[in-house]
């Protein structure tokens, strides 16, 4: 299928659509491709919460899927 049949067949669906909320999420997941869409401003607080947890992963202080899940188990079983 060629570029020019995906964007008529997308425009095809898109026009169909009537939940707003679904057209909202299509409009962000393309502005988000395009790189258009709104950075986050953090504040200097958030940037200290991220670089701290970057810290903590990096000197392997965080638990796995698993190992969480485990710990979540064992506790709801006590």
């Amino acid at each position: 299928m060629s570029t020019l049949e995906l964007k008529i067949r997308l425009i095809e669906k898109i026009d169909k659509i009537e939940d707003e909320n679904l057209l909202k999420e299509v409009i962000r997941l393309l502005e988000l491709s395009a790189g258009t869409e709104d950075m986050y401003n953090l504040d200097l607080d958030q940037k200290a919460v991220i670089a701290e947890a970057r810290n903590q992963i990096k000197n392997g202080q965080f638990l796995t899927e698993d190992k969480a899940n485990q710990e979540i188990d064992e506790w709801l079983n006590k």
